[in-house]
């Protein structure tokens, strides 16, 4: 799935998270930001790698500003943000976990 423009989802509420992805030629980009990196940083990296692997996403730059969010929050706001920038017209469900 190609990145073709700026995207939003999610919120900066406790238990939830913003994900803002962007264009990149060539590369792919994540930068996670988190209340709970020490404890969770992995989990979280984790997650964001299975979830974009799964979509095929192999350009842009990720920015993770989370607040807690679970696992399940995390690839649905995810799954959201890339979504809309890679301005999907028609959903394809089987790609979405």
């Amino acid at each position: 799935m190609k990145i073709v423009k700026e995207a939003l989802a999610g919120t900066q509420e406790s238990s939830d998270l913003m994900v803002k992805i962007t264009p990149a030629d060539g590369e792919l980009d994540i930068v996670i930001h988190s209340e709970v990196i020490k404890q969770f940083g992995e989990q979280i990296r984790r997650v964001v790698q299975e979830t974009l692997g799964a979509m095929g996403v192999e350009q842009g730059v990720i920015i993770v500003n989370d607040k807690g969010a679970l696992d399940c929050v995390i690839r649905a706001r995810l799954q959201s943000a890339v979504l809309r920038a890679a301005d999907v017209q028609q959903i394809d469900w089987e790609k979405l976990q």
